[in-house]
């Protein structure tokens, strides 16, 4: 595949395959997982996303933590791309989630310290986990597209505020542990057996109701990605939607299914892929999340 005029970096959180990785050529800088206490284990080097939620699963009661990758780990990625002659397009979790963003521009000024003419754009996606690997993948469409790095750039920055995530989680401990959310609230959560829908929304989430029980807490992410899709879009062709899950495949296939159903009722039918969210965010969200992401292409459509 053309590689196009410029590299596309990531970071850990964008949850992307190794074979999509591979396949449309995307360079990730990966974060660090502890799992409870000990050493911090490099991302999909030291600790698959399979042994972070078997951990999980195992270990009821104790919470993970998560560290960003260090400007040295952005440094020496870019580092290599410019003495390649390449241009890069790095593309960070929220800031308001992590400091990736803030490593990665440091790294972009050691790189203009050492080589003053390299072009290197440091991007907020402003949204995280699958959502984030679909933005990575218009970056991609872009670079393919042969689109050169300003316009792609700009193109980007563009269409980031219509990334949308919404979604439920098994209960609210975990996002309690990580201070998303007040201790008092996880507590009620659980005993209640109150199921949040969460919408993540330019950078941060905030919440978007309440339900009793798993099925009615999936069935108000539907309704509540409906009405945002009814409100902004017109062709399927505008946008992709992706289905995110932490360890339930199965459940995220039927809930796909009850996607595919709402989508073709809109008359905005488009491809559906399911991916798994990683450990970045699967820290904060335990082992049962699941919801939808939703941004503007970058391609338009004719």
């Amino acid at each position: 595949m053309n590689m196009g005029k410029f590299r596309v970096v990531t970071d850990g959180s964008a949850d992307l395959p190794e074979e999509i990785l591979a396949e449309r050529k995307i360079t990730v800088v990966p974060f660090y997982v502890m799992l409870g206490e000990g050493s911090y284990l490099k991302q999909d080097k030291e600790i698959s996303t399979e042994a972070f939620y078997a951990w999980m699963l195992a270990n009821s009661g104790k919470y993970p933590k998560s560290a960003a990758p260090s400007a040295q780990d952005y440094y020496d990625v870019f580092s290599k791309a410019v003495e390649a002659g390449e241009k890069v397009i790095c593309i960070c979790i929220t800031s308001k989630f992590s400091c990736s963003f803030q490593s990665a521009s440091i790294a972009r000024e050691m790189v203009l310290d050492q080589w003053p003419c390299a072009s290197i754009a440091v991007m907020d996606s402003t949204v995280n986990t699958v959502l984030q690997g679909q933005f990575v993948l218009e970056a991609c469409e872009l670079r393919d597209a042969q689109a050169d790095f300003e316009e792609a750039v700009a193109r980007l920055e563009e269409i980031k505020a219509t990334g949308r995530i919404f979604f439920t989680i098994g209960g609210i401990e975990y996002l309690s542990v990580g201070d998303r959310i007040g201790k008092l609230a996880g507590k009620v959560s659980s005993m209640l057996n109150i199921k949040p829908i969460i919408a993540l929304r330019e950078g941060e989430i905030h919440a978007a109701g309440v339900s009793m029980g798993r099925k009615k807490s999936l069935d108000k992410v539907l309704s509540t990605a409906k009405g945002y899709l009814s409100e902004n879009f017109s062709r399927g062709e505008d946008f992709s939607i992706t289905v995110g899950y932490g360890s339930d495949h199965e459940e995220a296939a039927g809930f796909r299914a009850k996607v595919a159903e709402m989508l073709e009722g809109l008359r905005l039918s488009t491809e559906i892929p399911i991916r798994r969210i990683g450990a970045v965010i699967g820290v904060h969200t335990g082992p049962y999340p699941i919801g939808v992401g939703i941004l503007r292409r970058a391609c338009k459509a004719i």
